[in-house]
Parts: structure tokens; C-alpha cells; sequence
């Protein structure tokens, strides 16, 4: 049987770490080397390393670049691996998700959380897995760990050390590696609905806020003054907020100046729903845009990418009340 043809791209990372004299330091793809050896009696693999960087330095600029590549490279692949450190890796593979809509083949971030050079790293599991997901002809942005595929857009990083470190938020694994091996639920999987796109123009005017009892609500008029276009609010619950005092005219200010507000929760699981309180109705009559069961990471990401796209407010709601792939429930 011919060899499925994967594109390993390398951007840093715990997974290609080395110890250096102030800590480990990200390398480039030959301290992987050992490890893609044994991968190539699976796959035919092609490397080609774009950056080098710990993943708390990837930044939007960074995104872009990674989008870029991605697209550019990927004719003549059955699927593309990205290497990439687990810190902020699921703000990556939400980004990406928007950046490439459509995307034809499967690409797969992947890392781990001990390097490849540590004898008990659980970089080579995490390889496998996010390799067979790449070769099995399942098109979307996902993110491989710990014998578990997600979607990139519902994938949260939930531990700082354990190897369990990621989590699909409100959303099916999209596949699992078990004695069967690799098993995919294809009911997850995102559904393409036009030819590959790539649309990688962001805006960084996007703050992401937690509301905290007490926050001060001038942060809102500092936030617009500062040239935000966007706000995210992580709220209580179902989506409480302090309708006390001068929170909602904060509010109010900022959705009369052109900024877009998206309320999401705080918690982990299940959905925000402004219509069950009092407090949550008054915002939805301000304009406020609901996240629904979005993750913090994807909600950010995908108003970066709309404001980015030149959306209006009202296609910015819009857009927010569509699955584009596999971010939200919505009905």
C-alpha cells in the first residue's frame, strides 16, 4: 500500500525542546529527528520547520504566517501535522480554523508536555495519533493529545503539567486511539460547505475580559478609548453580570461607539444563555452578542477574524449565530 504523504510543519514548542542555560529552549526539527524516523515507516513525510518559538511568543502575526504556509504548502499532501507548544496552542488552532475555512485536508496541531529529548516525554504518543489523524482524509483544523483528537475550535488547555492537558469543551472527541485504533466520529467532524479559502486577516483591537465582583466599569470607556473593537466578557454563569451602578451603561457606551460586545461563561461547560435572567435580558436589549457554549479561545479568535473580514456589527451578531465549523451550538 502506497504511503499516505504528510507535511510535519515546525514552530517550536516543549515538544522540541532542549535544556539550555536558562531553561528549556525551543529547537528546531532536528532534535525530532529520531522520533520522524520511526514515523516513516508509516507515512511518507516531508518537514519543513516555519518558526522557532516558545508558543507564549506566538502571537496574531504569528497565526497569520502559520494560515499562510498551511495553505501555500498543502498541495500535494494527504494531510499536514503542526508541531506547536501547548501554551497558547489552542488559541492557534482556533484562529486557524477561521483563517482557513473549508479547509481541504486534515491538518493536526500536536505537542507535548515533556520534551522529546526526556525519555518519558509523551511527545511520541501525541505524534502518532495527531499523524494518523492527519492520514486519515478527514478535512478540518483539529489538535491531537493524549490518544484523543478535537476540534481545534472547541480544544481548551485544562492542565499546565499533566500529559491530559487538553480538553474538548461541549463537544464530542472527534476521534479516539483505542485497541480498534484510531476511531473517528464522523458526526463531529466539521462539514465543508464551498472550495478551501484563505482568508487570514485579523484584528488584534479584540480584548478578552473576566468579570470579577466589583470590576470597575470604567474599564468599558477605557477599553473604547484605547481603540478596541471588540470585547469578549467571560461572565457568571448563564451569563450574569453587575447591572448595578454603571456597568450597563459601560456597556451601552461602548456598543454606541462601534465595539462589539460577546458575552461567553466562565465555566468550563455548557452554554450562556442570556434570556434566563433578568440581568442577562437587559444586556441582550443593549445589543450584547451571546457566545453561547463557545470557548473563551474560539469566541476571541473568531471576532478577531470577523472584525478582521471587515464585519459590521450586525454581521458580526450574525455571524456569531452560525456554525461555521463545529465552534457552536446554535437552535
Amino acid at each position: 500500500m502506497e504511503k499516505k504523504k504528510i507535511l510535519l510543519m515546525t514552530t517550536g514548542g516543549t515538544i522540541a525542546s532542549m535544556p539550555g542555560g536558562e531553561g528549556l529552549e525551543p529547537q528546531r526539527s532536528e532534535v525530532m529527528e529520531r522520533e520522524i524516523d520511526q514515523l516513516r515507516t508509516y507515512y511518507d513525510i516531508t518537514v519543513r520547520d516555519i518558526m522557532c518559538l516558545d508558543s507564549s511568543n506566538i502571537t496574531p502575526e504569528e497565526w497569520t504566517t502559520i494560515a499562510m504556509e498551511i495553505f501555500r504548502q498543502r498541495e500535494g499532501f494527504d494531510g499536514i501535522v503542526v508541531s506547536h507548544g501547548t501554551d497558547t496552542m489552542a488559541y492557534t488552532t482556533s484562529a486557524i480554523t477561521f483563517m482557513l475555512p473549508d479547509i481541504d485536508l486534515p491538518v493536526v496541531f500536536t505537542g507535548s508536555q515533556l520534551p522529546l529529548a526526556d525519555m518519558l516525554s509523551d511527545g511520541p504518543d501525541n505524534l502518532r495519533t495527531a499523524f494518523a489523524m492527519a492520514a486519515s482524509g478527514h478535512p478540518g483544523v483539529y489538535l491531537a493529545f493524549d490518544r484523543q483528537v478535537m476540534l481545534g475550535c472547541r480544544a481548551v488547555k485544562v492542565r499546565a503539567s499533566g500529559f491530559s492537558a487538553f480538553a474538548s469543551i461541549n463537544a464530542r472527541y472527534a476521534g479516539t486511539v483505542s485497541n480498534r485504533g484510531l476511531v473517528v466520529d464522523k458526526a463531529v467532524l466539521p462539514r465543508p460547505r464551498g472550495k478551501a479559502r484563505l482568508c487570514p486577516t485579523l484584528s488584534k483591537e479584540v480584548f478578552l475580559l473576566k468579570l470579577t465582583p466589583g470590576v470597575n466599569p470604567a474599564i468599558f470607556d477605557m477599553l473604547a478609548a484605547m481603540g478596541y473593537k471588540g470585547i469578549v466578557i467571560e461572565a457568571f454563569g448563564l451569563g450574569g453580570f453587575n447591572m448595578l451602578g454603571k456597568g450597563l451603561r459601560g456597556i451601552r457606551r461602548a456598543i454606541e461607539d462601534g465595539v462589539s460586545v460577546v458575552i461567553t461563561t466562565q465555566c468550563l461547560y455548557d452554554s450562556a444563555d442570556l434570556g434566563v435572567y433578568q440581568v442577562g435580558s437587559k444586556l441582550l436589549q443593549l445589543g450584547v452578542i451571546q457566545g453561547r457554549d463557545m470557548t473563551s479561545e474560539a469566541a476571541m479568535t473568531k471576532l478577531m477574524w470577523a472584525i478582521g473580514q471587515g464585519m459590521d456589527q450586525e454581521r458580526i451578531a450574525e455571524l456569531f449565530a452560525t456554525n461555521l465549523a463545529g465552534e457552536v451550538t446554535v437552535g
